[in-house]
């Protein structure tokens, strides 16, 4: 099959197809033959070896922790999927390919009316959102959420969650655009961060108050801010790092506003917490999705020849969700 594979790392030209040996099947996995793989922010680090693939490390580095496709080949132990179900899967690596193997468990029928491109954008951001949303920052139905990069991947979705599950959102952007579009899939506020200081509107859209949880992707730029917007036993879940990894935490707010900071990410997990997130997030979304009130945002596609690009064209920040890679 061909596939982009990492034979060294850099910048966006170490993106290469090369032919290699079709992914073994093993009694618990299933075998897709791609149509769709989403492109993250993840992708960019792995390619400059900054996030490399949980052990035991693959003869062949393929990233790609997305896709969408069809089964073409089924493992002995395999009991909830048939060669030419169509399905949408969360991977460890492997997605910028024709082909690729997983567990069945991490993988979900794609919701009737989907195509595979939307269904590729699903995986690793919505389970991302949901996670950081109901996992971690532990929201229900009437508290408040500030989301940064709203108009992101994982933010556009994190929106559409939030607004289904009757959480109040306000989030954070950097164009006129953006900022319309994600008013449009659900928040309330959104902050063109060019032009308004975020904990300021916090601070007046909840009379001053704040809100009962932030997701962030920024890190060390935004720390002191996100705690001076939060709520008193608030949480900050921290899903990226953009601004940088080192940063100073006020204790004293910590402790006397009963703070909390947590971190999420989905590939290092153990299987059985991988397991358990896709079973709940399918059995509590699944309709969503068929009935429309949940989609996913394609900004730009690009044929996985052209990887390359598409790596160009997410660090440019220019993008309202997903970017995708097409396979033929």
């Amino acid at each position: 099959m061909e596939a982009i594979v990492l034979k060294e790392f850099g910048g966006p030209e170490v993106l290469r197809i090369f032919e290699v040996p079709l992914p073994e099947c093993g009694p618990d996995d299933i075998v897709i033959r791609v149509r769709a793989a989403g492109v993250n922010r993840a992708d960019l680090l792995e390619r400059q070896g900054l996030y490399p693939p949980p052990p035991p490390r693959p003869e062949y580095q393929i990233p790609g922790l997305e896709c969408a496709g069809e089964v073409v080949k089924t493992g002995s132990r395999v009991v909830r999927f048939r060669e030419g179900d169509r399905v949408m899967a969360l991977v460890s690596g492997g997605g910028y390919a024709q082909y690729v193997a997983c567990p069945e468990d991490f993988a979900m029928p794609i919701p009737p009316g989907l195509s595979d491109i939307e269904a590729a954008a699903i995986p690793e951001a919505f389970l991302t959102a949901y996670d950081a949303l109901f996992d971690k920052a532990q929201l229900a139905m009437g508290q408040s959420v500030l989301i940064h990069a709203g108009a992101g991947g994982v933010g556009s979705a994190a929106i559409q969650l939030a607004h289904v599950a009757g959480l109040h959102v306000v989030t954070t952007v950097g164009t006129e655009e953006k900022r319309q579009r994600v008013l449009a899939l659900g928040a309330e506020v959104a902050v063109n961060y060019h032009d308004e200081v975020f904990e300021d509107v916090v601070g007046s859209w909840s009379n001053g108050q704040g809100v009962d949880a932030i997701l962030d992707f920024v890190g060390q730029q935004y720390l002191t801010a996100n705690m001076a917007s939060l709520k008193t036993t608030g949480t900050i879940v921290v899903i990226g790092t953009l601004s940088g990894t080192d940063a100073s935490i006020h204790l004293g707010q910590l402790l006397g506003r009963r703070l909390t900071v947590r971190g999420t990410a989905l590939r290092s997990r153990p299987k059985y917490e991988k397991m358990r997130l896709i079973q709940t997030f399918q059995e509590r979304t699944h309709a969503f999705f068929a009935s429309g009130r949940l989609g996913a945002i394609i900004d730009r596609t690009f044929p996985l020849a052209q990887a390359a690009e598409a790596h160009r064209y997410l660090v440019t920040n220019q993008t309202i969700g997903k970017v995708i890679l097409t396979v033929d």
